[in-house]
């Protein structure tokens, strides 16, 4: 049946959702095919459409009632067509989802038989979490979501929070007058230690002084209360409108247990280091009460993404932060959000990350997604056991470090790239490998290569990037593609090699390079001079 593009629905993304015998459309197939692309029916971005849908369906007789009209599909859909038509053409943040989710089941599944590590006993009520709980949870800059495990279970964010408390002071006070109080370089300590930079001030703001020092900074003339439901309302935003909870019993056990942190807070105090008129008791119940903050992995995946999106909530277009203040954000997660395992989380995982002593953590890839990852079991640098893990495979499988793209490691190690489309035509990236090894532009072929187009792959009339580099006298895009084993040897549909080209065109260098690479063997009479 035919649809026209004033349907409110393009034809494209429409076909997928008709019941071509009847000439009718399924809602129920228009549900599935959001959710196999992340888009689940509580998305606040598709909610007129599912209460269209539930306002049409039991008005229709039996017979008919998972059908409806075009007209009826139409007005259903009209106001939440973009996101709809995104979804059905593969035009997502991760187009494949489907894959993103099988391998999430699979890392869920490998990683939740870890027994490694303790849960953390210093604050007597997370000493008494069940170890074994375990959840994954994902959302993309477009609001793709996915979560298995205990990802509707609370628990505290503890450390987490220090990343908000951040941002918060950015927003309020800008980069200069924040670091007047608060360094910005990796400690190399323990995030509890009695120490400070050369000017007596927190190391960052991701270890416990530097946090502390946050909460004197945000809304210092509003009332206790005010400025807890102001961290709280911020948290809530973040993770798509779902209000966040409060454990007062992790919070009492934190205060009661907390002379380390009453430590730094004098230790500050006697160093100058707060703005004058800082309430030192107020300023610590407040970062007690914004570590017993509760979220579930779901709500700490979107606010993950929320900064992966450079501060805009992808579920409700909600501009929480500034994207400026969310790169001063994510610039600190990378060097200091881990405790004293930064570095190496950096040198491993490549990406921002911020984990919190009740098992959570945080992890952000920028412009694509943010994952929530909590399981109470913790290592000695205070990070969860499984937490860790889940970030060293899904590094592994997805091109996701900060330099997989730019090094061509991830082609290397045949890691994916989570932002192809599953059938996407593999004649784009081969047209655009020959296109680049012509023009001998060496930085988009690693590229391509880095996103796994074969490099090797021939054209339509057996064209190689090697025939066209070597052609074209581009020794460097031919060393590297001998470098990466590329066959030396192709034969065009012509019975043309490299080698013939790099003769045929003068390039004798190239030519003696071909040779030595083996290029003559498959063309005997093809010898460089």
């Amino acid at each position: 049946m035919p649809v026209s593009r004033s349907s409110g629905v393009r034809t494209n993304a429409i076909g997928c959702f008709l019941q071509e015998e009847s000439g009718r459309f399924s809602p129920d197939r228009l549900l599935k095919v959001l959710r196999e692309a992340g888009i689940l029916p509580d998305d606040p971005r598709i909610a007129e459409t599912v209460a269209q849908l539930d306002g049409i369906r039991p008005v229709l007789p039996d017979a008919e009632r998972s059908l409806l009209t075009v007209e009826e599909f139409t007005a259903a859909t009209r106001h939440n067509r973009g996101i709809i038509e995104r979804a059905a053409c593969g035009g997502l943040a991760v187009p494949d989802f489907p894959a993103l989710v099988g391998d999430l089941r699979r890392i869920y599944q490998e990683v939740r038989a870890d027994q490694g590590g303790a849960v953390a006993t210093y604050i007597p009520q997370l000493a008494r979490v069940d170890p074994d709980q375990f959840a994954i949870s994902v959302c993309t800059v477009d609001g793709q979501r996915f979560s298995i495990g205990d990802a509707d279970v609370n628990f505290c964010l503890q450390s987490v929070s220090k990343t908000v408390s951040y941002c918060l002071t950015l927003e309020e006070h800008g980069t200069d007058t924040v670091h007047r109080h608060v360094g910005r370089e990796p400690s190399g300590q323990g995030f509890n230690e009695l120490t400070f930079n050369k000017a007596g001030l927190p190391h960052n703001p991701m270890i416990n002084a530097g946090a502390i020092m946050s909460c004197a900074l945000i809304r210092r003339g509003l009332a206790a209360a005010d400025r807890f439901d102001y961290v709280a309302d911020t948290w809530k935003r973040l993770a798509g409108g779902r209000g966040v909870g409060f454990n007062n019993s992790v919070y009492l056990s934190e205060r009661n247990t907390a002379d380390r942190n009453f430590a730094l807070g004098y230790s500050m105090r006697e160093r100058g280091a707060f703005p004058p008129g800082t309430d030192l008791l107020t300023t610590l119940e407040f970062y007690f009460q914004c570590c017993s903050i509760e979220v579930d992995a779901q709500q700490l995946a979107v606010a993950a993404a929320s900064l992966a999106n450079a501060g805009v909530c992808p579920l409700t277009e909600d501009p929480v932060f500034s994207a400026q203040t969310v790169r001063h954000c994510l610039s600190l997660m990378s060097s200091c959000g881990m405790y004293d395992f930064s570095g190496e989380f950096a040198f491993t995982i490549g990406l921002p990350a911020k984990s919190g002593v009740s098992g959570a953590l945080m992890l952000v890839v920028p412009q694509l997604m943010g994952i929530a990852i909590w399981s109470p079991r913790l290592d000695s640098h205070g990070n969860s056991v499984r937490g860790i893990e889940v970030c060293r495979r899904l590094v592994e499988c997805y091109n996701v470090h900060t330099y997989d793209l730019l090094t061509g490691v991830g082609a290397e190690a045949g890691k994916r790239d989570p932002r192809l489309k599953r059938h996407q035509s593999a004649t784009e990236g081969i047209v655009g490998l020959c296109f680049a090894a012509s023009r001998g532009d060496l930085n988009e072929v690693r590229r391509l290569a880095a996103c796994n187009v074969p490099l090797d792959a021939a054209d339509y009339d057996g064209r190689t990037a090697l025939h066209l580099a070597a052609a074209e006298g581009h020794r460097d895009t031919v060393e590297f593609l001998l470098s990466r084993g590329v066959d030396p040897r192709p034969v065009d549909r012509w019975g043309g090699t490299p080698l013939d080209d790099a003769n045929r065109s003068g390039h004798q260098e190239l030519a003696r390079l071909l040779d030595e690479a083996g290029a003559a063997d498959a063309h005997g009479s093809s010898r460089a001079p």
